[in-house]
């Protein structure tokens, strides 16, 4: 381990122990995580005794869920689900690809982004009762489907919009997570959905055990997901800078003798 990532183990371990870090978290859909950094994220999560949470690339995708399982992947998460039907071929993908003593041990969920999928919440929940699936509030996603920008994500409309889905999660029994754009000014509220139901939340990189929110530790361990998210950002950089310069020497001296050859041949 480089010292970046001895840093992201330690703050992972920290953020276990103290702050109700529960998984880490990657995404093959808006992130376009690729293979060697999953294997990195997945090292530094084993490492620390967490879990590991993967948005696929859309309900249907079966190869995602496929190196998912592959990956030994704790919680699997489907994006752009808007309407029943797009829910029940998630659905249908993770019950093909995943064993039913798999899924026991494991969580499957799928994103509340837009106001169309909010239009449709009730018959919603109920596929996602009858399919043991959860849900994942992206608030800025809903946000942009509402013409409004981040500073959206924490107003009392907002809270209105997550509560309506904390409702819909406990009536029906399903997990609840709110993500996009968390920070300490979302404290509040995500302290009024837990008051109805709110499993976990989630920074781009961390996903916390919800219980923090009341407790006082929340703000703090937002700050260490935020470090976290940093160095993976910086290790993430030099780890595909030294990948594209690696060649630099070897394209020089070739380009040299190109060039010689070319001066040497007769006019």
């Amino acid at each position: 381990m480089n010292a970046y990532e001895k840093r992201m183990l330690a703050i992972l371990a920290e953020g276990a122990a103290k702050y109700g870090f529960v998984s880490v978290k990657a995404e093959f859909e808006a992130e376009g995580t690729r293979s060697d950094e999953f294997l990195r994220l997945l090292e530094l999560a084993r490492r620390a005794g967490l879990k590991v949470a993967l948005k696929i690339g859309g309900c249907e995708a079966i190869r995602d869920l496929i190196e998912a399982r592959q990956y030994g992947v704790d919680y699997i998460i489907a994006p752009m689900v808007e309407t029943p039907y797009a829910l029940s071929k998630f659905i249908a993908a993770k019950d093909k690809v995943f064993a039913k003593d798999e899924q026991a041990d494991m969580s499957f969920l799928f994103n509340v982004e837009t106001a169309t999928t909010f239009e449709s919440l009730e018959k919603l929940g109920e596929v996602a009762q009858a399919g043991n699936v959860g849900f994942v509030f992206g608030r800025v996603d809903f946000a942009g489907s509402l013409g409004h920008d981040r500073s959206f994500v924490n107003s009392d409309a907002m809270a209105d919009y997550v509560n309506a889905v904390a409702k819909v999660a406990h009536e029906r029994g399903l997990e609840l997570v709110v993500g996009g754009g968390v920070s300490p000014d979302s404290v509040s509220l995500l302290a009024g959905a837990r008051a109805h139901r709110l499993d976990r939340f989630e920074t781009r990189k961390v996903v916390f055990d919800a219980a923090v929110v009341e407790d006082g530790r929340a703000a703090a361990g937002m700050e260490l997901a935020i470090e976290f998210e940093l160095l993976w950002l910086k290790n993430k950089r030099d780890f595909y800078r030294g990948i594209a310069e690696e060649d630099a020497t070897r394209i020089a001296m070739m380009e040299a003798r190109q060039a010689t050859i070319k001066t040497a041949e007769p006019a």
